[in-house]
């Protein structure tokens, strides 16, 4: 899978790469300048609406769907204390750039720190990496509750789910790692500024005067190890779900099982298509504007936000009936 993930990693050098009339002679600046989307600066304002309402919506969204699982005891299960892993990862990666971003169209807040900008960068590529591994994590929850119904309970119980957890932090945790500390050893002596909304790893490196082919490589390395891996488990799964599911006996046991999927399917679609689209851009669309390929990648932080609580709300039984009761007042 490629895309804003493969970007984030390997990227695309040229879209991002500045004209000499941008290059001035100074050496490792303490400040990145961020212009947002590059030639809509008149429009930030009137993009900022949308881009804040998404926001709005994801963290709202998300932040319920926690509630929710804490303050119904029915559903401490794996599947959904996986879902609450997904939405903590969705606040972090929307929160990580969407504030800075609402500063640069709100209040022309351009400037940042170069530490903070590889620690955003750190961020982003961490959390992406683990949301790909807890979809992987989800996958195969609904691998063992259709393929071995009767052990679900005993295969994932609170421990292993705790296990699984800690695992996709700590292999997306230390896979990000290399891009912040290669980041901090090239020496940028052309500009400073990013033509970017957030610190990219490529629209960053892409400024450094060095040859910067190692964090290409290093990205690529990275890409098929962790996100080319879990779309292959992903894919497993489902085959083995798939064959399970055409062996029950009947039309609707086979429709009622293939349900349970449905949610998980769902936040696969949000999360990956973003991704695909991106790529198709990047690799075909050779003449699209460099504003478009911003805008796509801010989508691929905002978009799985937004959907993943509004699919589990609106698919999740257990979900929407806590939801309801929630707000609908007690004796009507």
């Amino acid at each position: 899978m490629q895309g804003t993930a493969f970007r984030l990693r390997v990227g695309h050098l040229l879209p991002y790469s500045m004209s000499d009339s941008n290059t001035t002679n100074f050496t490792n600046p303490s400040t990145f300048i961020l212009l947002g989307i590059p030639g809509l600066e008149a429009d930030h304002i009137w993009i900022s609406i949308p881009f804040c309402t998404m926001y709005t919506i994801a963290v709202l969204g998300n932040f319920t769907i926690l509630f929710i699982v804490k303050m119904e005891q029915s559903l401490h299960g794996p599947m959904y204390y996986f879902l609450c892993m997904l939405a903590v990862t969705d606040l972090v990666m929307s929160t990580s750039t969407l504030p800075k971003m609402l500063s640069i169209f709100w209040f022309n807040s351009r400037e940042i720190n170069f530490s903070a900008c590889l620690t955003q960068m750190y961020v982003l590529l961490c959390f992406s990496a683990m949301e790909s591994g807890i979809l992987v994590a989800m996958a195969l929850d609904r691998y063992v509750a259709i393929c071995h119904p009767l052990r679900h309970s005993s295969i994932l119980t609170n421990s292993v789910v705790a296990k699984i957890g800690l695992a996709v932090l700590l292999r997306s945790g230390i896979f990000a790692l290399p891009y912040p500390f290669l980041a901090m050893r090239w020496p940028y002596c052309r500009t400073n500024i990013i033509p970017h909304t957030y610190c990219e790893h490529i629209a960053v490196v892409n400024l450094a005067c060095a040859d910067i082919r190692i964090s290409s490589y290093y990205g690529l390395f990275d890409l098929f190890s962790e996100i080319g891996m879990d779309v292959f488990f992903i894919t497993v799964s489902y085959i083995q779900i798939l064959r399970a599911i055409f062996r029950l006996p009947t039309k609707d046991a086979r429709l009622k099982t293939f349900g349970t999927c449905i949610s998980h399917l769902c936040a696969i679609l949000a999360f990956y298509t973003p991704d695909f689209f991106s790529s198709l851009t990047h690799r075909f669309g050779h003449n699209v504007p460099l504003h478009f390929l911003v805008l796509i990648a801010n989508m691929y932080l905002l978009v799985p936000p937004l959907l993943h609580p509004i699919i589990y709300g609106v698919r999740t039984k257990q979900i929407r009936g806590r939801l309801l009761r929630l707000f609908t007042p007690k004796g009507t």
